[in-house]
């Protein structure tokens, strides 16, 4: 693959390193002695880099195998103490609870609230959301409106608001907050959005 050229090790082993990161949450440096014990000497930071590089990658490349999600997505946004430095969350689910992205930011006024709602609404266009409800912040209706008007989003998605939503976050987001010390390095996605499945984990990077 030329995704992997000029890496010394071979790729099942980085795409290990990735998987057990992104999945399990552990520390780059347990993972290296895990590693270890299995004959594999590799040092947290060359599983650091492999996380960055590849992980956002094997996203992109699973997402096909993962399936749709449903058309009634659930939004809202918490605070987060991330690398030391307190983060808004704001991440949307379906109605089943399956993920469909989250992001951090600084902020969570209407321009932080267009940019999270932008990227799931592009990268979903084939089956874009037929309702979404959020909390009672009031970014929500405005980055809509936004999305509306600039085309991205139709017009006749029905917008709902919700003080309730916390239950449908929960279990989603119990595994992955502990994966967030990775935004210490600047990338700007979770790398707990990006963990493959295990369904079509293996057909996404043949």
């Amino acid at each position: 693959m030329s995704l992997f050229k000029r890496r010394r090790f071979p790729v099942e082993i980085i795409l290990l390193c990735v998987r057990w990161y992104c999945k399990y949450g552990i520390s780059y440096r347990d993972l290296a002695e895990m590693m270890s014990e299995r004959g594999v000497s590799v040092s947290p930071s060359t599983i650091f880099r492999w996380v960055q590089r590849y992980a956002p990658e094997l996203e992109k490349r699973t997402r096909l195998y993962q399936g749709p999600r449903s058309g009634s997505w659930r939004v809202d946004e918490t605070y987060v103490r991330v690398g030391g430095r307190w983060k808004y969350l704001f991440r949307a689910v379906d109605k089943h609870g399956r993920l469909i992205a989250f992001m951090l930011s600084d902020r969570r006024n209407t321009n932080a609230a267009y940019r999270f709602l932008r990227k799931p609404i592009k990268a979903m266009s084939t089956y874009p959301p037929s309702s979404i409800t959020t909390d009672k912040l009031a970014s929500y209706p405005k980055a809509i409106q936004r999305l509306q008007n600039e085309g991205l989003l139709p017009n006749d998605v029905v917008h709902r608001t919700s003080k309730y939503l916390t239950d449908v976050f929960d279990k989603p987001f119990s595994t992955s907050v502990g994966a967030f010390s990775f935004w210490s390095v600047g990338l700007k996605q979770a790398p707990s959005a990006w963990c493959p499945a295990e369904t079509g984990f293996e057909r996404a990077i043949a």
